[in-house]
């Protein structure tokens, strides 16, 4: 007799962010636990991470022949696999138990309580990953910018542990002194990144436009459009730059446009989850957002301000701290 799959949507409610800090040890606890407790049939165990909201919609009665029945049919969880974290507040494990594969799908909220618990099919997204990018690579900016996010470690990299952001870049617009804005940086205007032009980095095509949200007030972030107004170019067929919290209204391509080199593709703005204009960069491996794999990039030509002086670096991939400047 053919295994019939269990669909188990327990609930789903929008938290509020964790910002681009990664919660990868916050999941894999509460993920851990709950898996323990599953194998152990230790149905209260299982809501000990539960937020109000979850046991009240599913109290113990409810949800004990749910999981005796997912035992039944799939046997104990053997192992959890490399799980992937969706801003701001989800995370997908693969769960290989004795008789498959599921995928357990979790949200969070700030105080670390389970908001939403899916039990999913499995889904492979084995797409290829580029050791090193081929596409010929310039920034995405003129003028000068802090790079306030950069690098290979989540000490340098608050994206570092979110897959397809791992190697991510946030720039900051900064005057010649080092200023990232004028006044008391109130509004948006007294930044310098903002209304700044971002350009293409290479030729591509634009498989992607996220147009029509709303630019935040400084300090205030927009986690239920993370990406705010954004531009995908795909360079190559596993090779996809991510644009991203452009300024409403200032986007000028569209999906299917053949785009060049320092092509103006928008402005820096400050939508979606950022507290103050600016541009968030990456590269990965697919146009699929959620699916997708964080490539390194390196740049063909960095200016970085060194004791006051340009330093010209070549092939380069920019770090936290740096003052760059294209050409």
């Amino acid at each position: 007799m053919r295994k019939s799959f269990i669909s188990l949507v327990l609930l789903f409610v929008v938290s509020s962010a964790f910002g681009q800090e990664a919660a990868t040890e916050r999941f894999e606890k509460v993920v851990g636990r709950m898996v323990e407790a599953i194998n152990e049939a230790n149905y209260p165990g299982i809501q000990a991470d539960f937020g109000q909201i979850m046991l009240d919609a599913f109290p113990l009665e409810k949800l004990t022949p749910v999981f005796q029945g997912l035992s039944a049919q799939y046997g104990k969880i053997q192992k959890l696999g490399q799980p992937r974290y969706i801003p701001p507040n989800q995370g997908i494990f693969p769960a290989y138990f004795e008789r498959g594969v599921l995928d357990i799908k979790v949200v969070l909220d700030m105080q670390d309580k389970i908001i939403g618990l899916w039990l999913l099919p499995h889904i492979v997204t084995d797409i290829p990953v580029p050791e090193k990018h081929e596409t010929e690579l310039s920034l995405p900016f003129k003028d000068r910018w802090l790079v306030f996010w950069g690098g290979d470690t989540k000490e340098l990299n608050a994206h570092h542990e979110v897959p397809n952001q791992k190697f991510a870049l946030d720039f900051i617009g900064v005057s010649k002194d080092g200023a990232m804005h004028t006044g008391e940086g109130k509004v948006n205007e007294d930044y310098f990144a903002f209304g700044r032009e971002v350009l293409a980095p290479a030729d591509g095509t634009v498989t992607d436009v996220i147009d029509g949200v709303r630019d935040n007030v400084p300090g205030s972030m927009n986690p239920y459009s993370g990406l705010g107004n954004a531009v995908f170019i795909q360079h190559r067929e596993h090779e996809v730059s991510v644009l991203a919290h452009l300024k409403l209204g200032s986007i000028k391509v569209k999906v299917g446009d053949e785009v060049k080199t320092g092509q103006i593709i928008g402005l820096s703005g400050n939508s979606g989850n950022s507290s103050q204009p600016h541009l968030h960069y990456h590269l990965q491996n697919t146009p699929i957002i959620q699916d997708g794999t964080g490539i390194k990039c390196y740049f063909n030509k960095v200016n970085v301000i060194e004791d006051g002086k340009k330093q010209a670096k070549m092939n380069y991939s920019p770090i936290k701290g740096e003052i760059v400047v294209a050409e």
